[in-house]
C-alpha cells in the first residue's frame, strides 16, 4: 500500500527568500534517501537539500530561480506505507550533542581560502549510505575541494561521522605526503535549462572519443598551469623545397609542410631536453625520455584522436609521409589501436588546412608541451633595405609552466624557427 509524502525545505536558519539554483529531480524519478533534491544558495552560503524518504516523485513544486523559505514544498513523493511511517533516513535520531558538535566545528573552522563561501549546515545531519558518513553540507565542502569523500573511511564526529575538519586534514595530508586527491568536482556544474521551451531540439549522444577527450582535457585544464607563446616562422625556402619535391617526375609521395615541422620540432626537442620530459606523479622530479615520438592530432568523424609517430629523428621525410598517411587513414576509419596512440613525447595540432591566425592548444598531459600550427600567409618583411614578400607560418607553443619557464619556452621557439627557416640545417 502506498501513500503520498511531502518533502519541504528544512530549517535553514533565520534566512528568507533563498534562491533555488539547481533542481536535481523531475516527475517520475525514483529517488533514494539522501539523494539531493535541490540546491539552495544565498550570497554567503550554499546547501543541498536531501530526500528524507525513498519513492517515486509525483510532482516537483519548484524550479530554478524560485525563492523559498523554511517549510516551502519541494516535491510530493509516492512511498510505501512503511516508508511513510519512518520518513527520516535514520530512525535512530542522533543524540542532541552530535549536531551541536558538528555545527561548532563548522563555525570556528577557518575557510580553506578567502574566496570560498561558507556552507550552511542542515539542522538534522543526514547519514549517508556506504562507508562515508557525512552530512550534505560536508559532502558539498569535500566536492568543492576536489575530494572523494569515500576515501575518508572514518571521521572524528560522533559514530565516526566525517566533519569539515576531517576533510581539511585529508587535504593537508595529501599536500604534504603526495596523496592524489580525486573524485570531487572542483567546479560547480553549469545549469542546463529546458531548451524545448524555446523551440525544437535534437539530442545526439557524444561518441566515446568525445567523452574521453573531454574528460582528459578538463583534467589537464584544471591541473596544469599552462602558458601559450605565439610567434611566426619564415618558411619561404622550406615551401619552395616542398613544392619542388612534389613536382619531381618520379615522385609517388605527397610531401606536406607538417613533415618538415615534425623534423624541426624533433631537432628542437633534442636541443632542449625538458620538452621531451614528463613530471613524476608526485611532482618532485622530471622523467627525461631517451626516445622521441611525436603525436599528430587527426580530425575524424568521431572526434579528435592523436596517433603517435615513433622515433622521428631517425626517419626520413618520405618515411614520415608514408607513416602519417597510413595512420591518418586508420584514424578516420576508426581502426587505431590503443598502442597507436601511446608513447608520445610532444604533440602537434595543425589547423593549417582550415585557416586561422592563432589559437591556444591544450597540452596532452603527461606530455609537457604541444605545438599549434595555423595557416601560413605572404607578408611584407623588412630585410634591412626594403620590404620583401615572405611566407610566414604562425606557431603557437603551449607548455606546462611547472616544467618550462618563459625564457626556455622563447629559446625553444627560436630554435624551431631556425630549423624551419632553412631545412638544410636539419642535416647538420
Amino acid at each position: 500500500m502506498s501513500t503520498t509524502f511531502e518533502i519541504k525545505v528544512p530549517d535553514i536558519g533565520n534566512v528568507h527568500d533563498v534562491d533555488v539554483v539547481a533542481v536535481e529531480v523531475q516527475t517520475g524519478d525514483v529517488i533514494e534517501v539522501d539523494q539531493t533534491l535541490i540546491t539552495l544558495e544565498t550570497d554567503k552560503a550554499s546547501m543541498d537539500v536531501p530526500a528524507s524518504v525513498a519513492g517515486t516523485v509525483q510532482q516537483v513544486h519548484l524550479k530554478v530561480g524560485d525563492k523559498v523559505n523554511e517549510g516551502s514544498l519541494i516535491i510530493t513523493v509516492l512511498v510505501s506505507k512503511e516508508e511513510a511511517a519512518t520518513p527520516a533516513p535514520a530512525a535512530e535520531p542522533a543524540p542532541a550533542p552530535a549536531p551541536v558538535e558538528e555545527a561548532k566545528a563548522i563555525e570556528v573552522a577557518p575557510a580553506p581560502k578567502p574566496a570560498a563561501p561558507a556552507v550552511v549546515e542542515t539542522s538534522a545531519p543526514v547519514v549517508s549510505k556506504g562507508k562515508a558518513h557525512a552530512s550534505p553540507a560536508v559532502r558539498l565542502f569535500a566536492r568543492e575541494l576536489g575530494v572523494d569523500i569515500s576515501q575518508i573511511s572514518q571521521g572524528n564526529g560522533r559514530k565516526g561521522r566525517i566533519l569539515k575538519d576531517d576533510v581539511k586534514a585529508y587535504v593537508k595530508k595529501a599536500m604534504t605526503e603526495g596523496i592524489t586527491v580525486t573524485g570531487g568536482a572542483a567546479l560547480p556544474k553549469i545549469a542546463v535549462p529546458d531548451f524545448t521551451a524555446f523551440g525544437e531540439i535534437e539530442v545526439q549522444p557524444l561518441s566515446k572519443i568525445n567523452k574521453l577527450t573531454g574528460q582528459h582535457m578538463t583534467s589537464v585544464w584544471l591541473n596544469l598551469p599552462m602558458v601559450t607563446y605565439h610567434d611566426e616562422a619564415d618558411i619561404t625556402e622550406m615551401e619552395a623545397f616542398r613544392v619542388a619535391l612534389n613536382s619531381e617526375k618520379n615522385n609517388t609521395v605527397k610531401y606536406t609542410g607538417l613533415l618538415f615541422i615534425m623534423k624541426a620540432l624533433a631537432a628542437a626537442m633534442q636541443q632542449f631536453p625538458r620538452f621531451n620530459s614528463s613530471l613524476s606523479s608526485d611532482g618532485q622530479s622530471l622523467i627525461f625520455k631517451k626516445y622521441l615520438n611525436i603525436g599528430i592530432a587527426v580530425d575524424t568523424p568521431n572526434g579528435l584522436v592523436v596517433p603517435v609517430v615513433r622515433d622521428v629523428p631517425s626517419k626520413s621525410i618520405k618515411q614520415l609521409a608514408l607513416e602519417i598517411g597510413e595512420k591518418s587513414e586508420k584514424a578516420r576509419a576508426g581502426k587505431l589501436t590503443a598502442a597507436d596512440m601511446q608513447g608520445g613525447c610532444m604533440s602537434i595540432s595543425s589547423l593549417g588546412g582550415i585557416g586561422g591566425k592563432s589559437f591556444t592548444p591544450i597540452v596532452n598531459a603527461p606530455e609537457v608541451a604541444i605545438l599549434g600550427v595555423t595557416k601560413s600567409s605572404i607578408q611584407p618583411v623588412w630585410n634591412g633595405k626594403e620590404f620583401e614578400p615572405r611566407l610566414m607560418l604562425p606557431l603557437d607553443l603551449t607548455y606546462d609552466h611547472r616544467v618550462i619557464d618563459g625564457a626556455e619556452g622563447a629559446r625553444f621557439m627560436e630554435a624551431l624557427k631556425y630549423y624551419l627557416g632553412d631545412v638544410r640545417r636539419l642535416l647538420v
